[in-house]
């Protein structure tokens, strides 16, 4: 497991890297950002977990989404927001994570 980025919800405008309208989320590549921040900003009817949509969340990479995901809290089901990219969200202890995993 590989942390890749701090995941921080805002009601801010900000130069959005992309929009995953499942999700009814813009969002901001963290690359871009010095200290490695993923800004988001959820619509008002969006679908996601209210943890989700108001919390600040830790993302990981990990090998094997399935098994990383094997007796833990499911906030989010595995998804592709993007080509070549799954991602889940598990509440850890009252904390919003997410994992995700490089497919091909």
């Amino acid at each position: 497991m590989q942390y890749t980025h701090t995941g921080v919800p805002t009601s801010q405008e900000k130069n959005w890297a992309g929009y995953v309208a499942a999700l009814g989320v813009h969002y901001t590549d963290p690359k871009d950002d010095p200290y490695g921040i993923e800004w988001l900003k959820f619509d008002a009817d969006s679908p996601i977990d209210k943890a989700i949509r108001t919390q600040t969340h830790a993302a990981f990479q990990v090998d094997d989404l399935n098994a990383a995901l094997a007796g833990k809290k499911v906030l989010l089901t595995p998804m592709s927001p993007l080509p070549g990219l799954m991602i889940a969200y598990i509440d850890h202890e009252g904390a919003v994570i997410e994992l995700s995993q490089v497919v091909s």
